[in-house]
């Protein structure tokens, strides 16, 4: 099968290998980059907080960039929202890693039950932009005091229009994989300055969750992974 994987790298790189290896073609195209800021990163880590809390695995690509004072912090509980950005904290150093289930909702609330008190010190959310507000929400209502932290800035890539038209004009891939509501507004963009659908370019969208299966236009073939993981993403295949 020929799946499109419009991700950004280095993500991308590694879902094409996985890919690869299951017996598939894996056509490389990302739609957006990430612009890191690591002095912001540098400077939320040396006010007061009481944990961390991460929703992606940039986020941590950018803390591996914010400077050489990096070790003290990663004995704090670092609250993560899935797998992937567990696994991206544990290859950084972090010891005290807490899993979420998946979603910003689902991490408030591991983190409400993880603290039997509330802590003096705010929770530092270390994030990018654009991003949900699931978190920040759940944070809200639980009572929880926190400090968001913009580390990094998706951004759309110049010049994959042509690209994509080409993909839709001629050996369409089967399936387009999509990692993010952003990601996938963005495509339905390119598509429609082309004067081109989502049908025109792949018959199936399979997406990480429902947020970003709604962000296609109706009448999109796609489906939904039962649980917000690449694994789950990749049996929809």
């Amino acid at each position: 099968m020929r799946v499109l994987v419009t991700r950004p790298l280095p993500a991308a790189e590694a879902t094409a290998r996985r890919l690869e290896a299951a017996g598939h073609e894996a056509i490389l195209l990302p739609l957006m980059r990430a612009t890191h800021l690591t002095a912001s990163a540098s400077a939320a880590l040396e006010a007061p907080y009481a944990a961390i809390a991460l929703t992606s695995a940039e986020t941590v690509r950018v803390l591996a960039l914010s400077g050489d004072n990096l070790s003290k912090h990663l004995i704090t509980p670092c609250f993560c929202v899935g797998e992937a950005t567990a696994q991206a904290a544990e290859q950084l150093g972090f010891t005290d890693i807490r899993t979420g289930a998946g979603t910003g909702e689902a991490l408030a609330e591991l983190i409400a039950v993880s603290v039997v008190t509330p802590p003096q010190l705010p929770l530092l959310y270390l994030t990018g932009t654009p991003r949900s507000n699931g978190l920040e929400e759940g944070l809200r209502q639980r009572g929880i005091d926190y400090r968001t932290v913009e580390c990094y800035r998706m951004e759309p890539i110049a010049h994959v229009g042509d690209r994509l038209v080409d993909l839709a004009q001629s050996n369409r891939p089967d399936a387009v994989v999509l990692y993010s509501r952003e990601t996938a507004r963005h495509l339905v963009r390119i598509l429609a300055e082309a004067g081109l659908d989502t049908a025109s370019l792949s018959p199936r969208y399979l997406c990480l969750s429902p947020a970003i299966a709604a962000a296609l236009p109706g009448g999109t073939l796609s489906q939904t992974a039962a649980r917000p993981d690449e694994d789950s993403l990749f049996r929809l295949l």
